[in-house]
């Protein structure tokens, strides 16, 4: 698949408010193409994060991305994040699945130490396959997270080798 056919993908996921209710920041500021573009190419020069395609492999089918961003070489740490974009697999315990393969790269491949995560603690879906993927809760950062015009605190989570 070509970035411009996987771009158009992301068009559509990042245009879902739906489907982005639970993520990134910046999903909630950019509108156009030209912004989703510019943030696509720029992850894909990231050299300190590694970032993998989550595809389902019965249909060859893009349905997100994941990965460990904000590597620290330093501290043999980093930060867990999954984006599903395709609302049709949420639920389907993929993320628990992906969690652990990602989980697992992250300790025996980039020799990391520490994995760590935030989500939103309205976000129960995700608190879940987290729990699953055997992430701790560490603490919670207090009113952390603004969508729909409230507060919400964010939990941080992570995971020793």
């Amino acid at each position: 698949m070509y970035n411009y056919q996987i771009k158009n993908i992301f068009f559509q996921w990042i245009k879902d408010k739906e489907v982005i209710r639970y993520s990134l920041s910046i999903f909630q500021k950019m509108k156009s193409n030209i912004e989703i573009s510019h943030w696509f190419d720029m992850l894909l020069l990231d050299k300190s994060s590694y970032n993998k395609a989550i595809v389902d492999k019965t249909n060859e089918k893009l349905i997100g991305y994941t990965g460990i961003a904000q590597i620290s070489e330093t501290n043999l740490s980093g930060e867990y994040f999954i984006f599903i974009g395709d609302k049709s697999y949420h639920g389907k315990g993929i993320g628990t699945f992906v969690t652990k393969e990602i989980v697992n790269k992250g300790f025996q491949e980039l020799g990391l130490n520490r994995i760590m995560l935030t989500v939103s603690e309205k976000n129960i879906g995700a608190i879940k396959a987290y729990t699953k993927a055997n992430f701790k809760i560490e603490g919670v950062m207090k009113q952390a997270f603004y969508r729909e015009g409230k507060f919400h605190d964010k939990v941080i989570m992570a995971i020793l080798r």
